[in-house]
């Protein structure tokens, strides 16, 4: 699976820019602020729907205009797609793969896989668990289009679901509907917890043996998926916590709630580790994830590295170079330093600088 193309028109900071990306290695260098990862955003946008950076469609679109244009070519499996993307100020954004229309975003998801590391993916650990969370739903929405609907009636049902609590905290009347939206709640929210699970059984498969290698076996790393309600069955939790919801306004327990656990022998390191300890679980997360999708679409990611080699030692850099081998792989850097040159074929070169790119080679 590679990227053949992307064309931006007045998105961010780009009036229009047509890029042709080798199979390979393709880095855009250039000082901050220039645009660089704005060029990441459009096409993690195109294959997801969502910016990596969580912000809203009229945000990315260029000052001074009411709508933006991708454009993405990819071939998968000797067959090329054609991803459009309208986003607008004022309404929904529209999407076509192959010139016709979809009316589902989730319609896009498994089009393209794409992994996304940037260096506040490094502070995953010692971060909160909302971070966490955001992980798993990204990955998993792009795996799993089952999960993605489960995932979108479960936020949609917490939604009503605190409004109605906040209804009733001033009329005892409305006490009789919470029942109904409680098994509702637990409905899809047991679904997302179970796939959840398994997705970190998954991982964990993988992680260990990544993280004995970055630590020279010094080290042994396991995730753990942390339910908020713990044991108990998820409809017996919320109907347990009803009245302390009803006295916060707000749903407590949940998969909106819960967390993922690292550890590192019965160290909790999201607690207890050192900033060194938390990076490079942090590292391990992201190359165990390019393994699992590798396993799971039978086919290989696109890897977005977005300034990330400047946050990492050397050992770290040669563990996340050894990785992305028969990758295509689009790096941003401020430069292209000896350290990239020596290490891998660099196959395109673009020099990005206020919002113009220039290929070097």
């Amino acid at each position: 699976m590679i990227i053949k193309s992307l064309k931006l028109k007045n998105f961010r900071n780009y009036d229009l820019l047509s890029l042709d990306f080798d199979h390979a290695t393709n880095i855009f260098y250039g000082d901050n602020a220039q645009g660089k990862t704005n060029i990441l955003e459009a096409i993690y946008l195109s294959g997801t729907t969502k910016s990596h950076r969580g912000t809203k469609d009229r945000d990315m679109i260029q000052f001074g205009h009411d709508e933006s244009h991708i454009e993405t070519v990819i071939e998968k499996n000797n067959v090329e797609f054609k991803i459009d993307m309208h986003l607008k100020k004022n309404s929904p954004k529209g999407i076509a793969i192959n010139k016709m229309p979809i009316r589902k975003a989730s319609e896009l998801f498994g089009v393209i896989h794409l992994v996304f590391f940037s260096p506040e993916d490094l502070n995953i650990i010692k971060n909160g668990p909302s971070e966490r969370r955001r992980f798993i739903d990204l990955e998993l929405a792009q795996l799993d289009k089952l999960y993605l609907n489960d995932l979108a009636n479960y936020n949609r049902i917490i939604n009503q679901r605190n409004r109605l609590l906040k209804d009733i905290y001033n009329r005892d009347d409305l006490l009789s509907t919470l029942e109904i939206w409680d098994m509702q709640l637990a409905d899809y929210g047991t679904k997302v917890i179970e796939r959840r699970e398994k997705f970190v059984e998954e991982m964990n498969g993988i992680i260990e043996a990544v993280h004995s290698k970055l630590t020279d076996g010094k080290e042994h790393l396991s995730l753990s998926y942390e339910k908020s309600n713990g044991g108990t069955e998820l409809f017996e939790a919320v109907k347990k916590n009803r009245e302390r919801d009803i006295r916060m306004k707000s749903t407590s327990v949940g998969p909106h709630r819960d967390d993922i656990c690292f550890q590192v022998g019965n160290l909790d390191i999201r607690k207890f580790g050192s900033q060194g300890q938390q990076r490079t679980a942090a590292l391990s997360l992201k190359l165990s994830e390019i393994e699992l999708v590798k396993l799971l679409i039978k086919d290989t990611p696109i890897l977005l590295l977005d300034d990330v080699l400047s946050e990492l030692d050397k050992n770290r850099q040669h563990a996340l170079l050894d990785s992305i081998e028969n990758i295509q792989t689009i790096v941003t850097c401020t430069g292209v330093d000896d350290f990239v040159n020596r290490r891998f074929a660099v196959n395109k070169v673009f020099y990005v600088k206020n919002g113009h790119v220039n290929k070097e080679n």
